[in-house]
């Protein structure tokens, strides 16, 4: 009997003509999450280009905003625990993925992070994963395979689980990178910290306590409200009047660092999506918010928007950027983002250790334009979100030696919040994800960040 008679997804009309069934609740948002996966760890693509992507083809346009939270969040589990997922789908397929049969790898890895990771049924996991094994001629013939390991997976999870590697979900060059420049010890936190679920940090306009109460978070030593909410964003309290804005703790230190005053010129460089901008404009500063992408600037005038806050908005490319001097400068360079990993996890598949000299090198640059932009006697604070040296101490170490007139301000453990372990000994700053502990390792943590503080010679 052939595939239309086994009730693969096919059903008979009145006049023998073969449809196609209509599809089960929840297979096409699957369907899209297989997609993404494969689209992020074989090309390279980064979540939001793929969704984005998605979203200018039409591929979406059958999902609600339901669906599509759960879509990115199927992806993004999947992508947090990757490494976890493949080494237990090769102890259960002892053969290896069939020849032809390579994209089952992807339907797979969605069911696995659901089954592993998520509070979805595992019957409906597996089921889904079985009918859209059927939909594809290319896996078809796959759909027992794909039906007895993930029954397998869910009846043995825990012991899977408890048998894989701390590094599981690092890749292997980034995982002898963080070795060889935190040590083994902080290492292996950092990979600890990364496959929890990311925190939500909130930056507040004022009274983080009341805030904290209102929305059943805690205050951090550094200000920032951090939640254990699921609740959707948007439907926060204080979200439509514009009283808090989604920003990571460690993300809320350079603007602080930089001590704007009212009425001081300062420019935001690779400004969106707002987060420091609106805490400058705050400040009572005059602020230039540049940004290259045109899109992310349309996001950023929402936030600034919806808070009630005013910046001089411009699209450019900070090295080519033109203007008077500044009293002030952040410059929170494009890098590899390998400090944002538990919260991004797409940087982790997507970046190379290659990336790292490209990136260094335009980050050097920008340094250099950001003091030409600067007034004798003004302020520049420098930042990245990523771990690897030569985006952040390498990079103010160069700058140092090779411009006489840009020194060093060191910050002192009270600016934030008291975190001394953070503290370089040239008295930068330095983040890692494994800062900050908690009891709960959801409400443990930090993104990991670099910054460093200078001034520019010759002000009175």
């Amino acid at each position: 009997m052939n595939a239309k008679g086994r009730g693969f997804g096919f059903q008979k009309k009145r006049d023998n003509a073969v449809v196609e069934a209509p599809p089960p609740p929840g297979l096409h948002v699957r369907q899209a999450a297989a997609a993404a996966i494969a689209e992020i760890i074989v090309n390279g693509r980064t979540l939001d280009e793929r969704i984005a992507a998605d979203e200018a083809a039409g591929r979406l346009a059958k999902m609600d905003a339901r669906d599509r939270a759960l879509m990115r969040s199927i992806v993004t589990v999947a992508l947090r625990r990757f490494g976890t997922i493949k080494v237990i789908l090769a102890q259960l397929l002892e053969r290896g993925l069939p020849k032809k049969g390579q994209s089952l790898e992807w339907v797979l890895t969605t069911a696995a992070a659901q089954i592993l990771f998520m509070d979805v049924p595992d019957h409906a996991a597996v089921d889904l994963a079985v009918h859209a094994t059927k939909r594809d001629p290319a896996t078809l013939p796959f759909a027992s395979l794909v039906n007895g390991v993930l029954r397998n997976l869910a009846r043995g999870k825990e012991e899977f689980l408890a048998n894989v590697d701390a590094f599981a979900d690092v890749p292997t060059w980034l995982a002898a990178r963080w070795r060889k420049n935190w040590g083994e010890e902080a290492a292996a936190a950092i990979a600890a910290m990364l496959q929890q679920e990311p925190t939500l940090d909130l930056s507040v306009k004022s009274d983080p306590g009341k805030w904290a109460e209102k929305l059943g978070g805690m205050v951090l030593p550094t200000g920032s409200v951090r939640l254990a909410s699921h609740t959707a964003i948007a439907d926060l309290e204080g979200y439509l009047d514009g009283e808090w804005w989604v920003q990571d703790s460690s993300a809320a230190l350079p603007a602080r660092l930089l001590g704007v005053k009212s009425s001081e010129s300062v420019v935001d460089l690779c400004a969106a999506p707002g987060g420091k901008t609106i805490q400058l404009a705050l400040a009572g500063a005059k602020v230039t918010a540049l940004d290259r992408s045109a899109e992310r600037m349309k996001r950023l005038a929402a936030n600034l928007q919806r808070v009630g806050v005013e910046a001089d908005l411009k699209v450019g490319d900070a090295l080519t950027f033109e203007a008077t001097t500044f009293d002030a400068i952040l410059l929170d360079a494009p890098c590899t983002s390998t400090g944002t990993i538990r919260r991004n996890p797409d940087a982790a598949w997507t970046k190379r250790a290659s990336h790292i000299p490209v990136l260094a090198a335009t980050q050097s640059k920008m340094l250099d334009r950001a003091i030409q932009l600067l007034r004798p006697g003004g302020r520049l604070v420098y930042c990245t979100c990523s771990l690897e040296p030569e985006e952040g101490e390498a990079q103010i170490a160069a700058l140092l030696r090779r411009n006489p007139d840009v020194e060093r301000v060191p910050v002192l453990p009270e600016e934030i919040g008291g975190l001394s372990e953070c503290i370089t000994p040239e008295g930068d700053v330095r983040t890692l994800p494994c800062h900050l502990p908690n009891s709960d390792p959801r409400m443990a943590g930090l993104d990991g960040f670099y910054m460093a503080r200078l001034v520019r010679r010759g002000g009175g």
